[in-house]
C-alpha cells in the first residue's frame, strides 16, 4: 500500500515590520504619494531611493506617524525610532543627555552603544563634527529599544570618506542588532551596498522594488584606483571641533567705559559748580554716602525685598500667563488687549485706589512693582515658547514623549535664552517700581529716603540714595546677566 508523499512545508516569512496598503498623501492638492503598497519585514533593511521631490522622506515621515496618510492603511510593528537628515540634537544637552533623552522621556530602553562616543560625552553639539553629530544621533535612536529604525539620509552632509566609514559601521550594527531599517538615499553605491531590497519611487510612486541579498553586493572600500587613493588618504572617521577661545574683552571697550565714566564725572561737577544747591558736586554726594551709610544701607535693604519679591511675583503670574497665549494664538488675541491697556495704566493713577484698598502696606508696594516689572515676563516667555523649533517637537513626537516631557525638556530650556533676557529688563523694571512705590507709599526704602531728603533741601543725601539705587540696579543686572552665561554655556560663544 503505497503511501502519499507529504508536501513540504512553505519556507516561513518573518513577519512584517512595516506594512502599506494603498498609501497616498497631499500637500495643498498635489499628491505627493500615489497608492504606494510596500512591505518590509522583520529584521530586514531596505533602502529607499529616487529622485529629489520623489516622496521619499514624505513615505518615511508617515511611517514614522509624523504625517497622515489621506487614503490607505499604514501599520508599523510598535513605535519607530527615527534618525533626521539634519540629526536635530538638543542644543543644550550634552552628548550622552541627548543619547539618553528617549529614556528620560518614556522611562524606557536603554543605551545600546555610544558609537564611539563615550570620551566625548560630555561636550555639546556645537562642539562635534558632523560625523560625530551623526554617531549621536543613530545612538540616540537606539536608545529607544524600537524594533524599526527610521533613517533620512543620515550621512548626506558628510565627505565622501567619512560616509563609507560610516556605511560599513552601519551594515555591522544592523547584522548584530537585527534591526529593522527602513533607509532614505540618493547614492545608488551605498543603497546597494547596505540594503537587502532597494526600492525606487518616482513621482510618488513605487517604480521598482530590486532585490540585492545574496547578489554579491561591492564592498564599501573597492578595488582598484580607489583602494590606492584610500590608502594614501587613510581611513576616514568623525573629528572633534574644538571649541573656540573664550574671547577676550577688547581693551578699547574697558579704556571706552571709563573714558565715558570720566566725562559723566567732569560734566557733573562742571554742573555743580553752577547750580551747586540743587546739583551737589560728586565729593559732596561721596561725603553724604559715607556719612549716612548706615541709614542707607538700612533703606537698600528694604529697596531690596520689595524689587525680588516683585520679581517673584512677576515671573510667578507672567511666565504661566506667557506660556498659556505662547501655545495659543486664541490665548494670545484674547488677552493681549487688556495685558497692553493694563501696561498703558500711569502708576500715578493706580496708587491712590492702592492706598484706598490697601493703605500703605507692603501689599500695595507689590502690586504696584509687580504692573511695573510683568510685562517683559509675558512677552518674552510667550516668544521663547514660540521659538522652540518645530524640528525638535517633531523628535519627541517620534520618542513619543508625554506632553510634560515637552514641557520639561524642550519648551523650558528651549524658552530660556529669550525668557533671561526679558529678565534683564525685569530686574530693571522692579527695581524701579520699588523705588515709586517708596515714593507713594512711604516705608524705609531708597525712595522714600530719597524724597524726605529732598524735601528738607538735603541733596546731597538724596543724590547718595540714588547712587545707592545705581548701584543695586547694576548687580541686579549683573547677576541676572551670570545667570544668562552659566545656564546657557552650551550656546557657541
Amino acid at each position: 500500500m503505497s503511501h502519499p508523499v507529504p508536501t513540504p512545508a512553505p519556507p516561513t516569512q518573518a513577519p512584517a515590520a512595516i506594512k502599506l496598503s494603498g498609501v497616498s498623501v497631499a500637500f495643498e492638492g498635489q499628491e505627493v504619494l500615489k497608492g504606494v503598497d510596500l512591505e518590509v519585514q522583520k529584521g530586514e533593511f531596505v533602502a529607499i531611493i529616487g529622485p529629489s521631490g520623489g516622496g521619499k522622506s514624505t513615505l518615511l515621515r508617515v511611517v514614522a506617524g509624523l504625517l497622515k496618510a489621506k487614503q490607505g492603511t499604514v501599520e508599523v510593528l510598535g513605535r519607530p525610532a527615527m534618525v533626521f537628515q539634519d540629526y536635530r540634537l538638543l542644543p543644550w544637552r550634552t552628548v550622552e543627555q541627548n543619547i539618553r533623552l528617549p529614556i528620560e522621556l518614556t522611562g524606557r530602553g536603554k543605551i545600546e552603544t555610544y558609537l564611539g562616543m563615550k570620551p566625548y560625552r560630555h561636550l555639546y553639539p556645537h562642539q562635534l563634527s558632523g560625523g560625530m553629530k551623526a554617531r549621536v544621533a543613530i545612538a540616540r535612536a537606539l536608545a529607544q529599544d524600537a524594533e524599526v529604525l527610521l533613517m533620512d539620509e543620515p550621512f548626506a552632509a558628510l565627505d565622501a570618506l567619512v560616509r563609507e566609514r560610516f556605511n560599513l559601521e552601519l551594515k555591522q550594527l544592523h547584522e548584530r542588532t537585527g534591526k529593522t531599517i527602513l533607509f532614505v538615499t540618493h547614492s545608488i553605491r551605498e543603497a546597494v551596498y547596505l540594503a537587502d531590497r532597494v526600492v525606487v519611487l518616482t513621482g510618488g510612486k513605487i517604480d521598482a522594488i530590486l532585490d540585492t541579498k545574496h547578489e554579491g553586493r561591492i564592498t564599501a572600500f573597492t578595488d582598484g584606483l580607489e583602494a590606492e587613493l584610500r590608502e594614501r588618504l587613510g581611513v576616514a572617521d568623525s573629528t572633534l571641533i574644538e571649541p573656540p577661545p573664550k574671547p577676550l574683552r577688547p581693551p578699547w571697550e574697558v579704556f571706552g567705559v571709563l573714558g565715558l565714566a570720566g566725562l559723566l564725572l567732569l560734566s557733573w561737577t562742571w554742573l555743580s559748580d553752577r547750580i551747586p544747591l540743587f546739583f551737589p558736586s560728586p565729593f559732596a554726594v561721596w561725603q553724604a554716602a559715607v556719612q549716612n551709610a548706615p541709614q542707607l544701607a538700612q533703606s537698600a535693604l528694604a529697596t531690596l525685598e520689595v524689587a525680588a519679591l516683585g520679581v517673584l511675583c512677576a515671573l510667578l503670574i507672567g511666565m504661566p500667563v506667557g506660556y498659556w497665549m505662547g501655545r495659543s494664538r486664541i490665548v494670545e488675541r484674547l488677552l493681549s488687549p487688556f495685558i497692553v491697556a493694563l501696561q498703558a495704566i500711569p502708576t500715578v493713577i493706580v496708587a491712590p485706589l492702592l492706598v484706598i484698598w490697601f493703605g500703605f502696606s507692603l501689599e500695595a508696594k507689590l502690586i504696584t512693582t509687580t504692573l511695573i516689572s510683568i510685562f517683559p515676563v509675558m512677552v518674552s516667555t510667550m516668544v521663547g515658547v514660540r521659538e522652540v523649533d518645530r524640528i525638535y517637537r517633531e523628535v519627541f513626537q517620534t520618542i513619543g514623549s508625554s506632553a510634560w516631557g515637552v514641557f520639561a525638556k524642550l519648551e523650558v530650556p528651549g524658552a530660556l535664552p529669550v525668557v533671561l533676557g526679558g529678565l534683564r529688563l525685569t530686574v530693571s523694571l522692579a527695581l524701579i517700581g520699588a523705588v515709586v512705590a517708596d515714593f507713594t507709599f512711604q516705608g524705609e526704602g531708597l525712595g522714600a529716603f530719597a524724597n524726605t531728603e529732598r524735601l528738607s533741601f538735603r541733596y546731597a543725601n538724596a543724590f547718595a540714595a540714588v547712587g545707592v539705587n545705581v548701584v543695586l540696579g547694576i548687580v541686579l543686572y549683573g547677576l541676572v546677566a551670570w545667570l544668562e552665561s552659566y545656564v546657557l554655556r552650551y550656546r557657541r560663544r
